[in-house]
């Protein structure tokens, strides 16, 4: 491999969108961040950003072992939209640019807002599980490039 390969010089980026940037979105960086490690580039935003993380997703995300409470919640920029590979929206309908070469995916969850962390658990669970599946696809993608 030379130093202009794409291996040697990119790795995929990924984007998580939700409307208030608090919970999904932060809970899916936390588990591609901590599973992912250096091999993937994660980004989060919000198309209406919340002032804080939702306190239950925090507590959801701790009881596995990953602190998300330093995060803040972001608002989505086109620029962060162009800087990625994947764009996975969870609930912020349309209103996420779309450009060209960029893969778009919306992944449907349930929304834990206002909710006790009883609720988020679940909702964490399944958004680890699509996380996994997703690394799996992405290192699979760029080694096989």
């Amino acid at each position: 491999m030379t130093d202009d390969s794409p291996a040697d010089t990119a790795r995929p980026s990924v984007l998580f969108v939700c409307v208030h940037n608090a919970g999904r979105s932060q809970m899916a960086a936390g588990f591609l961040a901590a599973l992912a490690g250096d091999r993937i580039e994660v980004r989060s935003a919000g198309s209406a950003p919340a002032d804080q993380l939702n306190p239950a997703a925090v507590e959801a995300m701790s009881e596995v072992g990953i602190d998300i409470s330093t995060a803040n919640p972001k608002i989505l920029t086109t620029e962060a939209v162009n800087a990625s590979d994947v764009v996975i929206t969870m609930g912020c309908g349309d209103t996420c640019p779309v450009f060209p070469g960029t893969s778009y995916r919306d992944w449907d969850l349930e929304d834990p807002a206002g909710r006790g962390v009883e609720a988020v658990r679940p909702i964490r669970d399944e958004i680890r599980d699509r996380v996994e599946a997703l690394i799996a696809e992405l290192t699979t993608r760029a080694t096989a490039g």
